[in-house]
């Protein structure tokens, strides 16, 4: 496969970052994610890193070298990472369960696959233009579409931050199957947090990422988002990529499951025997273990 990918975090005015960026790739498969961790809720930074985290787990398990069905990883991943999170914060006898929201995106044999819970965002840019865009689980979002507010209005309503879902808190996530769309060349396909397109423009997204290479136009856009949000600026974190092959055949036969097929609503993810998740006490325990593992791993020496 032929990609670049280009990132940026900023922790803006905040006292520490609760946001988290990983990508993943094998020589046909590649996999991204943003989680941002919830600032009304204790350990953000806890639930994203878990996020993160195991999403990481499964790919480097599933994908050998490609993974059998995108949006079924991306739906029981998503699944499984929650219950990861509400297990972590038992381990950790947190008072109440850390909670993020995250977006994920597989490519793989020229499709990118997407699945996201809350208001991270996946963008996908063609020729100047976007041509796909996650839709947040939020409350302003659901007053755009009962026809309430425009569009334009959800960076500044005052109920922005009223989030419908998310991982690792009280309520299971209602996990959508994935989208999809096949590549053309030089699509970017960007992974966000709210901190960048809160509070700049669609058309100041696209004029930056136009202005120059993916590496500099990324952390212009950080900058960006930083600067015009001023003494309230978020964590912000984006994770770009670049496609650098041309559009193959559209596939025969689509690889997505039909909606029928795929729960909707997430059942107690926390329980093993859900089924959509197939997963036992013991395989739960072996990925907090490999979690725990990975976090001491990444952590800098001074940390430790």
């Amino acid at each position: 496969m032929k990609f670049t990918i280009a990132q940026e975090s900023r922790i803006g005015t905040r006292t520490y970052q609760q946001d988290r960026i990983g990508h993943w790739s094998t020589r046909t498969s590649l996999l991204m994610a943003v989680a941002d961790g919830m600032g009304g809720h204790s350990h953000g930074d806890i639930a994203a890193q878990s996020a993160i985290d195991h999403l990481a787990i499964e790919f480097r398990r599933d994908a050998k070298p490609r993974l059998a069905d995108p949006d079924v990883f991306l739906f029981r991943a998503l699944g499984r990472a929650h219950a990861a999170i509400q297990l972590e914060a038992q381990r950790l006898r947190l008072p109440d369960p850390p909670a993020t929201v995250m977006v994920a995106c597989v490519v793989q044999d020229g499709y990118a696959y997407w699945n996201h819970v809350g208001d991270s965002r996946l963008y996908l840019i063609r020729s100047g233009r976007v041509v796909a865009r996650t839709k947040d689980h939020s409350r302003v979002q659901q007053l755009v579409d009962e026809g309430r507010i425009r569009e334009e209005a959800i960076p500044s309503h005052p109920d922005r931050n009223k989030l419908l879902q998310c991982l690792g808190g009280l309520q299971p996530p209602k996990i959508e199957p994935a989208s999809s769309a096949r590549l053309a060349k030089n699509d970017i396909v960007l992974l966000c947090s709210d901190g960048l397109w809160g509070p700049i423009t669609q058309r100041q997204l696209l004029t930056t990422l136009l202005s120059k290479d993916l590496g500099g136009a990324v952390r212009d856009l950080g900058a960006l988002a930083e600067a015009r949000a001023g003494a309230e600026c978020d964590n912000t974190s984006i994770l770009a990529m670049l496609w650098g092959e041309d559009e193959v055949a559209p596939m025969t036969e689509p690889r997505t499951l039909p909606k029928h097929e795929l729960p909707t609503h997430a059942q107690d993810l926390g329980s093993a025997d859900t089924e959509y998740l197939r997963m036992t006490d013991e395989d739960i325990d072996r990925a907090i273990a490999d979690i725990r593992a990975a976090v001491a791993k990444n952590k800098p020496r001074s940390e430790r």
